[in-house]
């Protein structure tokens, strides 16, 4: 299915027979593909008797070769699937195996994304940017600290480049644009927090996705509904490695103590009351920021409080 995508993805016209010989198979065949790459795809196509078929609008498709030759260089070998489980999944897997590190896993398609507390993340083909960044962290325990922070911060830093404008962070770990939820982020742990360990980090990014998805509960925006334009994943990908890369290194080296006026700086809740739940048990207080190991900072009742990560999940007060 992929590889017919791929044909199609230079937005020429196609015939039938041309695609069945690249294709190996009968011009029936090939028919009945294009259905099921218009059903399963969710891809609309143009038909012209005596020209044949093409896409009826562009799309970015991942290239393997660019990806290796460009992340290489900043030193992550890439994993590229068409389509898997979840790149963490996949991410965990490898690291099982002898495999070189620093490493990316990407897939065009997740059958089984993950988000926070074994939220299922919609993982629509060819549309989003699905990936995992997987590192070893020495002394985990002091490096561990605040460091999806500091990913978040590596995220809107990438946003902000290709010119999205209105980008900002909710703890501990998503990525908005106007209020909507752009991005989210996974970081997953083997080995010994307290030594050395493996840390995968999740990312996943609205980028092309511009029809409604039955998995999402809340409101949400993508990077070509903001910008207006297709947005190349390759480049997303590319600039996205190199901004996390950037801050990993200054998190590992200084702490997240010195990225915590930045992150409070794009924190779109600061100020704002908040109801945050554990389990059976809520908190009602007014977000005053976070500490220098990334953990919440609320006043609740004119008293200080501070709260972790783990399964906490920060809701507004509409209410107040």
């Amino acid at each position: 299915m992929y590889r017919l995508l791929q044909l199609l993805s230079d937005g020429r016209f196609h015939s039938g027979a041309e695609l069945g010989a690249l294709l190996g198979v009968t011009r029936a065949a090939v028919w009945k593909k294009l259905q099921l790459l218009e059903k399963s795809f969710s891809i609309s196509l143009e038909r012209i008797s005596g020209k044949g078929y093409r896409l009826a609008s562009p799309i970015s498709l991942l290239d393997e070769s660019r990806l290796s030759s460009a992340l290489g260089s900043l030193g992550w070998s890439v994993f590229l699937r068409e389509e898997i489980d979840s790149t963490n999944a996949e991410a965990l897997r490898l690291l099982q195996c002898p495999t070189s590190l620093p490493f990316i896993v990407v897939a065009e398609s997740q059958t089984a994304g993950r988000g926070r507390r074994g939220r299922r993340w919609a993982s629509p083909p060819v549309r989003n940017l699905y990936c995992s960044f997987a590192l070893r962290v020495e002394a985990g325990g002091r490096h561990l600290s605040g460091m999806s922070l500091a990913v978040g911060l590596a995220v809107v830093d990438t946003l902000r480049s290709l010119g999205v404008p209105g980008v900002g962070l909710k703890w501990p770990n998503d990525v908005y644009v106007d209020g909507k939820k752009v991005a989210g982020i996974l970081l997953e742990l083997t080995g010994d927090p307290a030594d050395q360990c493996h840390v995968v980090i999740g990312i996943g990014i609205n980028v092309n996705m511009t029809f409604s998805v039955d998995e999402i509960d809340q409101p949400w925006t993508s990077l070509r509904s903001v910008l207006g334009a297709l947005v190349d994943r390759n480049e997303l990908l590319l600039r996205l490695a190199m901004s996390l890369s950037g801050y990993l290194e200054r998190h590992i080296s200084e702490g997240f103590s010195a990225l915590r006026a930045e992150w409070e700086a794009v924190n779109v809740w600061q100020g704002l009351m908040c109801r945050l739940s554990a389990g059976s048990q809520e908190v009602l207080g007014r977000v005053l920021g976070v500490d220098d190991h990334g953990a919440l900072r609320l006043d609740v009742d004119g008293c200080i409080y501070v709260f972790s990560g783990g399964e906490l999940s920060l809701r507004l007060d509409h209410d107040s």
